[in-house]
């Protein structure tokens, strides 16, 4: 019985075999994270994290439409991506909007209008950024041109997502 006293506690021996554990694991890895690419031992299937482009249709699927003019611009030059971001303190959701102007040619555009519904927000907005004229038309930037390159963004607080797409634009 004198062997029992001299025992090791079950929570020393819980602790070290966690210690081993966590240690191992971390030493020949469940995974390994190479380049950016997360490898998997033992498959042959590679996770690789992807970003999403708005990229305008043309003629064929994911190539953009020839231009007859160097200045000429379309809708398809201003991208318009939202996405969700941390919801108001009183839980109302918040969603973050950029506005890009990608136009290859180097043009400007002004009086940019979005559809954009019955457009509201918890979370004012700064007029000169982003404003409803109408149902289904907003402006963007009062008006003023975004230089090729150049993008503006905002964030608005509504119960939903609106879905927001350029109408309109005129070329500078």
């Amino acid at each position: 019985m004198g062997w029992f006293k001299r025992r090791v506690p079950w929570w020393l021996a819980a602790a070290l075999f966690s210690v081993v554990s966590l240690s191992s694991l971390l030493h020949y890895g469940a995974c390994r994270r190479v380049g950016g690419v997360v490898h998997f031992p033992g498959s042959y299937r590679m996770a690789k994290p992807r970003k999403l482009l708005g990229i305008g249709v043309g003629s064929e699927e994911g190539t953009r439409a020839e231009r007859m003019g160097e200045e000429e611009c379309s809708e398809e030059d201003i991208l318009l991506y939202q996405g969700a971001t941390a919801p108001l303190p009183n839980g109302i959701p918040t969603y973050t909007v950029q506005i890009l102007n990608a136009c290859p040619t180097g043009c400007s555009v002004a009086d940019i209008h979005v559809r954009c519904g019955w457009f509201s927000s918890a979370r004012l907005i700064n007029p000169l950024v982003f404003r409803r004229l109408r149902f289904d038309d907003c402006l963007v930037n009062d008006g003023a041109a975004l230089a090729s390159g150049e993008s503006l963004s905002f964030q608005y607080a509504n119960t939903y997502r609106h879905p927001l797409s350029v109408s309109s634009v005129a070329c500078r």
